[in-house]
């Protein structure tokens, strides 16, 4: 046997009516956030922590990876560019380069041959008188009216030296010029002229050193206005 119980309309008042929440109301949206927060907190598992792990430092190795690969193309462009700076600099023109060397050889042979042809001077004097042969046996034979420049302190061992040796001194006579550079002399006659000073001896000397044209140390030049 069923039973029931029927709600008077005098019991109706004893009890309050329920209606359901909105859930789309700021405190159930609220409630509904608190809930999938509590779910989120959970921790992590330690294949979960080890897979994050991974992933950062995989992240972490391409974005160094990248830096590393600027930072090197970026040292090998400067790099390159610095040796393009030096294989220019060793392309300019080497004939700048040979002429500069050639100076500098130059202004230093003549210093070392200045300085060897002084200290024989100062030991041998007499040498200036065997230059001055050599010079008076290369002109031409029969020359005459024959001028001999010397430094006026090489003057005097010519003269006495050339006195003794030629019978005739109206052959040739003794010019003195203070300008002269001792042990050199320069001889002059009719068609002739020869350079024998110190510095077109030490010249000649350089040029076969640094492979020049060779010459000797006593050349006669033939004067072209009387030539003519």
């Amino acid at each position: 046997m069923s039973s029931s119980k029927v709600i008077s309309a005098d019991d109706s008042a004893a009890y309050e009516r329920w209606e359901l929440p909105d859930v789309r109301s700021p405190l159930a949206r609220r409630a509904r956030v608190e809930d999938m927060d509590a779910g989120a907190l959970r921790p992590l598992t330690a294949e979960q922590l080890e897979q994050i792990r991974q992933e950062a430092q995989r992240e972490g190795f391409e974005a160094g990876r990248k830096d590393g690969v600027a930072a090197g193309q970026k040292e090998v462009r400067a790099a390159a560019q610095r040796l393009n700076q030096i294989i220019n600099a060793f392309t300019l023109p080497l004939q700048e380069v040979d002429e500069q060397v050639e100076q500098e050889l130059l202004t230093l042979a003549l210093a070392i041959a200045r300085q060897i042809i002084r200290r024989e001077l100062k030991s041998d004097p007499g040498q200036v008188v065997a230059v001055v042969r050599e010079a008076l046996a290369a002109l031409p034979a029969a020359t005459r009216r024959v001028s001999i420049h010397l430094h006026p302190e090489d003057a005097a061992l010519v003269r006495e030296a050339l006195a003794a040796g030629v019978g005739e001194e109206s052959a040739w006579r003794i010019v003195e010029d203070a300008l002269l550079t001792r042990g050199g002399c320069r001889i002059s006659a009719e068609h002739s002229q020869i350079d024998a000073t110190v510095e077109k001896r030490i010249a000649a000397v350089v040029a076969q050193l640094l492979g020049g044209e060779r010459r000797t140390d006593v050349l006669p030049e033939q004067n072209q206005n009387d030539a003519q």
